[in-house]
């Protein structure tokens, strides 16, 4: 039996999660997700995907966040007939993510053809994929939930546990075991092991994090683990000193009669942000403000959060279920859903807090509530999450002096903070932490995926200093023999 790996993606960067199995050449696709970044070079990277879908036994997919459930209706698209495995939660969150995608791509479709119209131009640019692909594509995912075992082929099982990342998020274990007359047999390596173990980390989670579970240690001992390193080379704080500088941020920007804008992914993260303010509202540590979540995807996401209490962590259980207190909503934050309800925002004044998709940067709502603030400076941008390479978010971020947000440049006076412990992936510690934690007696080599080429490299000494020898950083497209 030959067993092989490759990533099509999250090869040496972040985004667009992409990795392959083989047995014997038989492909299976761990996540399908898509590139994040500048609009134009991830246009071109989703857009230009290949894969023979109509091969592919199946599909696990780890959680759904757009980077790695995004192109799934592509496979779809392409002939991809199969199982597509994911945790309940994941279902329904990725369902949600792949509709707004196929919705915003056919209104962007329609602007572009005005403009091109507008201007006498030939319009080409169309969608990747539209909402009958997202219907079809739905109806191949396949639930299971956590710390069940399932048969996804004759020789290859899946269970999946808590990867503490966002809600139904996933580490996905893949026991294979050899073939013999069309029966499964146990296949006895040179070392005398019976079967091949494969720890697919998805995104790893941390183990303070509000709202859900710590990710899982209690998985059989893989021989090979597949992991992300999105911070490979960073630190978070923690949460006290990230709830103290919450508090300070409002408090200040408040005291100016300013806004605080916040670019945030509208899942996990604005759930988080909007669970903090409610308790830093509660115990009087900021003056009542509006609060507005400015993004439909969040409020969805938030409607889908209410449906599964099995992802839970204790305290929400405590709050949610046994005094039916609502994490996700209190007095002074409002939802908005219509494009007219967002651009009113812009002319009330000051002090709110509005916290707004997309979490880059690069489109979304946010982008107009930037445009019409950023210039003043009795406001504050807050970065609170992972901003791509030559994004407008990293630009900000990065202490830009001018930036162009939708076509014209405007001065940023606006104060710029960031804080780090809002992250829902481990830091380089947290991921060495639950290594060490969880059962690597057998573990041969950790393939490392979804980081940046530095952030890789930092990452890879520092398991090697703290007793993990064999680091492979994966390549795009080489294939690695296990």
């Amino acid at each position: 039996m030959g067993i092989t790996l490759y990533s099509l993606g999250a090869a040496e960067e972040v985004t667009g999660s992409k990795h392959v199995f083989e047995i014997d050449g038989r492909p299976f696709m761990v996540d399908c997700g898509a590139f994040q970044g500048h609009r134009k070079v991830s246009d071109e990277k989703n857009r230009n995907f290949d894969i023979a879908a109509d091969k592919l036994e199946s599909v696990i997919l780890t959680h759904g966040h757009y980077d790695h459930c995004g192109l799934l209706p592509v496979l779809t698209k392409k002939g991809f007939t199969g199982n597509i495995y994911a945790t309940p939660a994941t279902r329904d969150i990725a369902n949600l993510v792949m509709m707004d995608s196929a919705r915003i791509q056919a209104r962007d479709a329609e602007f572009l053809a005005k403009q091109a119209s507008k201007k006498g131009e030939k319009f080409s640019w169309r969608p990747i994929f539209d909402e009958d692909d997202v219907v079809k594509c739905a109806n191949q995912i396949v639930s299971l939930s956590y710390n069940r075992k399932m048969y996804i082929a004759p020789d290859v099982q899946l269970e999946f546990f808590d990867a503490g990342h966002i809600l139904g998020s996933s580490l996905a274990n893949i026991t294979i075991r050899g073939m013999h007359g069309g029966l499964t047999v146990p296949y006895m390596h040179s070392t005398g092991d019976t079967e091949t173990r494969i720890l697919f980390t998805g995104d790893l989670g941390r183990k303070e994090k509000p709202i859900i579970r710590p990710p899982a240690v209690n998985m059989p001992a893989p021989d090979y683990i597949v992991m992300e390193s999105t911070y490979g080379n960073r630190r978070h704080e923690d949460k006290e000193f990230a709830l103290k500088e919450l508090e300070r941020i409002v408090r200040d920007t408040c005291a100016k009669k300013g806004k605080i804008i916040i670019p945030s992914f509208a899942i996990e993260r604005a759930q988080e942000l909007v669970f903090y303010l409610h308790l830093l509202t509660d115990k009087k540590k900021i003056p009542v403000v509006p609060i507005y979540v400015d993004s439909p995807m969040a409020s969805n996401a938030t409607s889908v959060f209410r449906v599964h209490p099995e992802c839970y962590d204790e305290s929400v259980n405590e709050a949610f279920l046994k005094h039916h207190k609502n994490p996700f909503g209190f007095g002074s934050l409002s939802y908005t859903n219509s494009v007219e309800e967002s651009k009113a925002l812009n002319k009330k004044e000051g002090p709110m807090i509005i916290i707004s998709a997309d979490g880059m940067c690069e489109a979304g709502r946010v982008l107009y509530h930037l445009a019409n603030e950023i210039g003043n400076e009795r406001n504050t941008i807050l970065i609170v999450g992972y901003m791509g390479e030559n994004t407008l978010g990293r630009k900000i971020r990065d202490g830009a002096k001018e930036v162009n947000i939708l076509g014209d440049v405007y001065q940023v006076r606006a104060k710029v903070e960031q804080i780090n412990a809002f992250s829902a992936h481990a830091d380089y510690e947290e991921m060495t932490d639950w290594l060490k934690t969880i059962d690597t007696s057998r573990l041969k080599n950790i393939f490392m995926v979804h980081g940046e080429k530095d952030a890789q490299e930092f990452f890879t000494n520092h398991l090697h200093e703290n007793g993990f020898p064999n680091v492979t950083v994966c390549k795009y497209g080489e294939t690695y023999e296990l």
